[in-house]
């Protein structure tokens, strides 16, 4: 019996295996984020990122002393590697404060929008052509932020404006990384945004710092560490199964969230928050798998770009993997 006479029956348990890392990934995620709200609870989010990203310089350290590249950490397209960094600095602080003062489901249900908002960022960055039918999933997925938010009859904050702003600088990040991540090299995307993290938030650091227990110090600890943990699980993912099958999964955050929310801090969600998710979550997942059909354009940005969270610029995160394995992951986009 020929290896050949395996591959049938090997291809649908890979994509399981795929499928079940990708669920097991996105619930550390998860995990991350309930961890980020509970130390909201008392210091800002200029001192969460800040002793993130400094936890995060040994893993950083080891990736840049497994490079090979002799080459200065001069950018080579430096003005959108500019833009990609100062992008994900203000993802990254976004995203913390809006975990922090949110309802764990509420702000998942905004960051949800950032497949829509890539389709509609392609356009002008990409040079991709999108048709009527996926502009009526973004058109339909923005209904559903508006349910959520309820402008008119809800109290909103700056929690929920972070929150979108996090969405579009994360889909604007997404869509600059798959403009230049085969341009520019590794070693640059990954410790530009980490030295202008670190340098903003040390900046702030004076003016909102409050001591940190043991306790605490070890929870930044552990947000790092699920951090990395997490993008390893993606990354083995994104190579035993197809994009358009583990992208959707992201969804599944919304469970753990409202679990944990649950649970550790007493937020209990109304249905229109769960009914504005489910309609923005039908959307992007219509989004994902129009571009996995025949129908679907050849440069497929969502699915193209979503194969790492938005970057928050604290810790490695799939696009900046080492180059076999990103290359593997490309081949299983394409």
């Amino acid at each position: 019996m020929t290896s050949s006479d395996h591959a049938p029956s090997e291809k649908p348990t890979s994509s399981l295996k795929g499928i079940a890392l990708a669920l097991l990934a996105f619930a550390v995620y998860a995990t991350h984020d309930a961890a980020i709200k509970r130390l909201g609870e008392t210091y800002s989010p200029f001192q969460i990122v800040f002793f993130v990203v400094l936890m995060g310089f040994p893993v950083v350290t080891l990736m840049l002393l497994r490079s090979d590249t002799a080459d200065t950490l001069r950018p080579r397209v430096p003005v959108w590697s500019a833009l990609r960094t100062v992008g994900v600095v203000i993802t990254g602080f976004s995203a913390f404060y809006a975990f922090s003062v949110l309802p764990l489901a509420e702000t998942y249900a905004i960051l949800f929008t950032t497949p829509l908002l890539i389709t509609v960022l392609s356009v002008p960055l990409l040079g991709e052509i999108v048709r009527r039918h996926r502009w009526v999933a973004v058109f339909v997925g923005l209904v559903g932020v508006l349910v959520v938010l309820r402008p008119g009859s809800s109290d909103l904050g700056l929690g929920h404006i972070a929150a979108l702003i996090s969405a579009i600088c994360g889909a604007f990040v997404a869509v600059i990384m798959r403009k230049i991540g085969g341009i520019e090299r590794r070693e640059v995307l990954l410790l530009h945004p980490l030295l202008a993290n670190f340098v903003v938030m040390l900046c702030a650091l004076p003016f909102v710092y409050i001591p940190m227990s043991l306790e605490d110090l070890g929870l930044v600890l552990l947000i790092s560490l699920l951090s990395v943990a997490a993008m390893s699980l993606m990354i083995r993912a994104y190579t035993l199964a197809d994009a358009a099958l583990v992208a959707p999964m992201q969804y599944s955050q919304i469970i753990w969230a409202t679990l944990f929310g649950w649970l550790f801090f007493d937020e209990t969600s109304d249905m229109m928050t769960f009914l504005g998710a489910g309609i923005i979550i039908l959307s992007g997942a219509y989004v994902v798998v129009r571009e996995s059909g025949k129908s679907g354009s050849g440069n497929q940005p969502v699915l193209r770009t979503l194969s790492r969270r938005p970057e928050m610029g604290a810790t490695p995160r799939l696009s900046v993997a080492s180059g076999s394995v990103q290359e593997a992951v490309e081949h299983n986009n394409r």
